[in-house]
């Protein structure tokens, strides 16, 4: 957890400079679309402060009034910044829009500085953003990883604004910045609706995705060779890194507490070893269905 607040603190670090490099270069040059980059920017430093803020509160164990711990502050995280994402996206299609029908596209713009400083952010919040979106999936972090796209977002919409800015400079029509400000826009717009759609599966207590799903259905198959006559029902959901994962197994009628229990733990510690991060809950059932009482001792001798 240490790791993930160190590298979060790079991330504040590194959007809080480009925020400030990109706005007044944007007041220096000129342009609309550096100016709109400016506001995402922004938008990445806040969302690194929030993901700080989650990672610091979700590695937090559970207490009287979070009984299931605080993983939720991390899908919370990645919803609102999902959220700022989108907003970023609508100002700056406003932005653009009103460029254009004001005639305000066609003015003079320093593009040869506007270029550097896009180049430059381009290599920094790559590097950034691909470190983020590494460790987010190495902790299966919602807050590091929505982190992590907001970044790459920015890597995008920033090569998307560099191309304006060269061709302004070729063409020398300058209300190509306002029109690739758009067309940023449209990509950052389609970023966050993507995340906050992920992050609000999580927060609604969503099922785990359908590779996990099979997996548990994998596991629980193969332990019907040593003892489980069927499962009755499978639920779950996700809370930030951990999957939660409730199951209502049949037993033979006649297996003892001690063998349910141990042939549990085994099906729990596969479900761990395969899923990672996992809170699993078992409810063992007998099976009144079974009417031979040699087969009800199959998993104790096995």
């Amino acid at each position: 957890m240490d790791k993930n607040k160190k590298i979060i603190i790079v991330s504040v670090l590194s959007n809080g400079s480009l925020t400030l490099l990109k706005l007044l270069t944007g007041i220096f040059t000129g342009s609309i679309s550096l100016l709109s980059e400016a506001l995402h920017s922004f938008g990445d430093f806040i969302a690194s402060f929030i993901a700080f803020f989650s990672v610091v509160e979700s590695s937090k164990p559970a207490d009287i009034k979070h009984q299931f711990g605080h993983g939720k502050y991390e899908d919370m995280a990645g919803f609102i910044e999902a959220i700022l994402i989108i907003i970023s996206a609508l100002f700056i299609l406003w932005a653009g829009f009103e460029k254009i029908i004001s005639n305000e596209g066609n003015v003079e713009i320093n593009t040869d500085f506007a270029i550097l400083i896009m180049v430059l952010s381009v290599v920094i919040n790559f590097i950034v953003g691909k470190i983020l979106l590494l460790k987010g999936r190495e902790a299966d972090s919602s807050a590091i990883l929505g982190d992590g796209h907001h970044l790459m977002a920015d890597v995008y919409s920033s090569l998307a604004v560099i191309l304006g800015l060269v061709a302004v400079k070729i063409t020398n029509i300058s209300i190509l910045d306002p029109v690739i400000a758009i067309a940023v826009a449209i990509m950052i717009l389609k970023t966050g609706i993507t995340l906050a759609s992920q992050t609000a599966d999580s927060l609604l207590d969503s099922s785990l995705p359908k590779d996990d799903l099979n997996k548990i259905e994998e596991i629980l198959e193969s332990y019907k060779a040593h003892g489980i006559k069927g499962v009755k029902s499978v639920k779950t959901s996700k809370s930030g890194s951990v999957k939660n994962i409730v199951l209502v197994i049949y037993f033979p009628c006649l297996m003892t507490l001690k063998d349910t229990h141990a042939l549990c733990d085994k099906i729990e510690f596969d479900l761990e070893h395969k899923l990672k991060n996992t809170n699993v809950v078992i409810h063992p059932e007998p099976d009144s269905s079974c009417v031979n009482k040699e087969n009800c001792k199959l998993a104790q001798n096995s």
